[in-house]
């Protein structure tokens, strides 16, 4: 009877409109902005979703040694990496992680994989598909394929946040927008791409959200401590995850002092900035591979300067007298310059590793050292082009310069610190190719101002309703509805350039043309959109058939995917953390067959196990019954061996590995009679291994003698030798396994 009582119906029904009171009051302008956002995020997610149709796998190189860092960290504790050394790379002195790699990428991919994990939403195991890959059976490596996914969207949803503290509502959905389809973060941030890029922008963003929202003044002290903080984390977890959060560190340090130059000093600023950089160098120290070395950079003693100098600010600001302040200044002044020459004088004052000191300056890169080369023989840190300006951005490289203009037109602190990010991005873009993923957020929040900027009194025209007769309105010039509702258009048709018109000799826009690429291993290093297994066949063959104790001698580029993949212990990969190895690798390639043994043996003699194999990779081209080199594989690298083992590279070939040019009819192209064997070359182990591979698989037989080396795998045979077409010619790939004979 109580029972019927509770559930009588006035009772349920007043239950049921108190529910309906609890409703949200929400705008139809609010729920139109929302819907929008949540729809420009998961344009961001799909888009980055496309290379799924070439397989479930990490892309590139560097992806691999953070999965395994992850799975470490997963199944032995978030701090048991510090004590790792990997003893399957870099034979046979061993790999110290902690000394070499950041932790933040690992670090936040397995404590999300051990959440989804707990709520049963991590990735399953994936135990069949076209080409068999081994590492999907393991449910982290299928969860780190994802991450960058969502990483991507996530930093969509920060730029939205500092776009719209930036202009408005308006440029928040814009960056977003500009964001989620730029070329150059998708191509960064896309399925399988598991690199410090994919948390670094994160960091970035989020960084200078929480730092600009710090300093304003507008706010509550108490919330300007809570974003110093959560800015300081911020820059903090950059540290810890990426080697270019130095780029952000810089950029606010140019910021402060222009604010200091105009005169917008204040005691919230100091408060600001010593919160957040106390915060983020505290963890940065912790940081194994930084440690407290890290606070003598440069970088980072200007840090403490520009603290000093803001200091000095706060204190005059309190000495009443103008002589005082004099003396207070020019004393600390004079302090400062005398602590810095006797810090360098002690050699305590460190420098900036080689590969920021050549974004800085990019004429130091062309040096003739071992490291120096070694940053040239990476092909993603060649200098930008403005034709590479141009593809990530399209049309928008018009309207970069007006989002300058705007932001200057209205100098904001916000709006200073955007332009000196544009601007700094811009720079290093166009010093390393690689850094236009740094210019993407930047130029991002500019296209956004200058779009809308330029669209909106043109958009308050069509809003307004005429109040003035029309007789008098004749006699008035002003721009007219009509014009109002073109320019708009026209607006919208220039971003259809970008985003929706394909590109030249494609059928997709620029943007799905980039995403809508194989990985690197799906398509086996080569530069066609085809699944090609040559490197998977390989690499399984590798894990399956040779011992765990043998050791693989290869080029350094495909170290990680041998050790991974593979299972193998190897020589080098492409952390490059010593150069002297890597210089005996290229100088064992680059060497006929006796020397190349003798300095294996000479890694022999330190480790516990010999060396039992050599990899190549090979690509070779046919036109008519002419077969030549392709270009794709170790014999578009040979130079590259050569220089960083500290040898002549011409000496084996001035034309290609084994080949002269003598120009004798001086016209500057190559004739078949000015061709001269070169037998140094053709004597290299990494001439006679790669192309007694492609004599036998196109003809059956070969001239060159193998000595020291007996063929184990070659991924084609004869009879099903796969050939790509290339304009007027075809090419083939070949990875190829050798067996060590020291006898």
């Amino acid at each position: 009877m109580e029972i019927s009582k509770l559930l009588s119906k006035d009772k349920v029904v007043n239950a049921l409109m108190g529910v309906g009171a609890l409703r949200f009051r929400i705008s139809h302008s609010s729920l139109l902005h929302i819907s929008l956002l949540l729809i420009i995020l998961v344009i961001a997610a799909m888009i980055r979703l496309l290379p799924l149709r070439w397989g479930f796998q990490l892309s590139e190189f560097d992806p691999h040694i953070h999965y395994r860092l992850t799975k470490h960290m997963v199944e032995n504790g978030f701090f048991a990496w510090t004590s790792w050394t990997d003893p399957m790379s870099w034979y046979p002195s061993g790999y110290n992680i902690s000394a070499s790699i950041f932790p933040g990428l690992a670090a936040t991919s397995a404590f999300f994989y051990q959440i989804a994990n707990a709520l049963n939403l991590a990735p399953a195991a994936i135990l069949s598909s076209d080409i068999y890959h081994p590492l999907t059976a393991d449910p982290i490596f299928n969860f780190c394929v994802i991450f960058p996914v969502i990483m991507a969207t996530l930093t969509v949803l920060v730029i939205y946040f500092l776009g719209r503290d930036i202009g408005g509502k308006e440029v928040g959905l814009f960056s977003a927008f500009f964001l989620a389809l730029s070329s150059s973060h998708i191509s960064r941030t896309s399925l399988g791409f598991f690199d410090d890029e994919t948390v670094g922008i994160f960091g970035i963003l989020l960084f200078i959200f929480f730092f600009l929202r710090s300093i304003d003044s507008e706010r509550p002290l108490r919330n300007s401590v809570a974003y110093a903080v959560a800015g300081g984390l911020s820059l903090g977890y950059l540290f810890a995850s990426w080697g270019a959060a130095r780029y952000p560190l810089g950029i606010t340090l140019i910021f402060v002092l222009v604010l200091i130059l105009i005169r917008r000093y204040s005691s919230r600023l100091l408060l600001s900035y010593s919160t957040t950089f106390a915060v983020a160098l505290l963890i940065a120290v912790n940081v194994p591979k930084l440690g407290v070395k890290f606070l003598t950079e440069p970088t980072v003693l200007a840090v403490a300067g520009m603290f000093l100098l803001l200091g000095i600010i706060e204190v005059s600001r309190r000495v009443k007298t103008t002589r005082s302040k004099m003396l207070f200044v020019v004393g600390f002044l004079a302090f400062l310059v005398v602590g810095f020459v006797a810090l360098d004088r002690l050699g305590l004052i460190g420098s900036l590793e080689a590969k920021f000191i050549s974004v800085l300056f990019p004429s130091e890169r062309m040096g003739e050292g071992i490291v120096q080369q070694l940053v040239q023989s990476v092909q993603e840190h060649k200098p930008a082009t403005w034709g590479s300006f141009y593809y990530d951005l399209g049309v928008g490289i018009l309207f970069v310069p007006i989002g300058l203009f705007f932001a200057l037109q209205n100098p904001t602190n916000r709006n200073i610190f955007l332009a000196i990010f544009g601007l700094t991005a811009i720079y290093f873009a166009g010093s390393m190719v690689r850094l236009t993923l740094l210019m993407a957020p930047a130029l991002s929040i500019l296209w956004a101002l200058a779009l809308v900027q330029l669209v909106k009194p043109f958009v308050t025209i069509l809003r307004e309703n005429p109040t003035m007769p029309r007789r008098k309105m004749r006699f008035r010039s002003r721009v007219g509805k009509e014009f109002s509702a073109a320019f708009i258009i026209l607006m919208f048709l220039l971003l259809t350039v970008t985003f929706v018109l394909p590109s030249a000799g494609s059928n997709n826009p620029r943007v799905i043309e980039r995403a809508n690429s194989p990985t690197t291993i799906a398509a086996s290093s080569l530069p066609i959109r085809t699944q090609v297994s040559d490197w998977l066949d390989t690499l399984n063959y590798m894990r399956v058939n040779l011992n765990e104790t043998d050791v693989v001698a290869s080029w350094w580029d495909y170290g990680y995917w041998i050790t991974a993949i593979g299972n193998k212990t190897t020589l080098v990969d492409n952390g490059t953390i010593n150069a002297t190895q890597i210089s005996l690798v290229g100088q064992m390639f680059m060497s006929n067959e006796t020397g190349a043994i003798e300095i294996l043996e000479q890694f022999n003699e330190r480790g516990e196990y010999n060396i039992t194999h050599v990899l190549v990779f090979h690509t070779f081209a046919t036109e008519g019954s002419e077969i030549y080199d392709a270009g794709y594989g170790d014999e578009g690298k040979w130079r590259w061996m050569a220089r960083i083992g500290g040898l002549d590279d011409n000496k084996y070939g001035n034309y290609t590995l084994g080949m002269d040019w003598v120009d004798t009819n001086d016209d500057g192209q190559p004739d078949d009679d000015e061709l001269i064997v070169n037998e140094l070359g053709n004597s290299t182990v990494i001439y006679k291994l790669m192309h007694y591979a492609s004599d036998m698989l196109t003809s059956g037989t070969s001239n060159i003698q193998l000595e020291h080396f007996e063929p184990a795998y070659f991924s084609q045979d004869a009879e099903t030798l796969q050939w790509y077409p290339r304009g007027d010619d075809y090419f083939a790939a070949v990875v190829c396994v050798y067996k060590v004979n020291y006898d």
